[in-house]
């Protein structure tokens, strides 16, 4: 198993790269007049999650990392309820949206055991 010295090590933050890229790529075809809408939100909530690992990973305090793991967590719940309303207004396709979800749903089970690992420490 390898040593955890960055947060550039933590699968997490990886998956939720991946994740951030997919949805840029994603948004890029959603229609110029939701540039400042729906596009920008669903990019600012996903850059936010590996942001928030990062972030929290750099902090000392464990109460200090809760905090911006569960900033993430909940970036995370606000792109996934993004993505769904994007879906339904027909700028996603039901295929986007599985492979979305799926992205998503491992990048919280991961999140999950990071916020368990420091909760541990608190």
């Amino acid at each position: 198993m390898q040593k955890i010295t960055s947060y550039r090590d933590l699968q997490v933050w990886q998956e939720s790269r991946t994740l951030a890229s997919k949805i840029y790529l994603v948004t890029a075809r959603f229609p110029t007049s939701e540039q400042f809408g729906i596009t920008n939100q669903m990019r600012r909530a996903v850059v936010s999650i590996p942001s928030n690992i990062a972030e929290g990973f750099g902090r000392i305090s464990a109460k200090e990392k809760a905090q911006f793991y569960a900033i993430a967590r909940g970036s995370l719940a606000e792109l996934e309820t993004q993505a769904y309303i994007a879906t339904d207004v027909g700028y996603m396709t039901e295929s986007e949206l599985e492979d979305i979800m799926q992205l998503a749903s491992l990048t919280h089970r991961l999140l999950q055991g990071l916020i368990k690992a420091n909760k541990e420490r608190l």
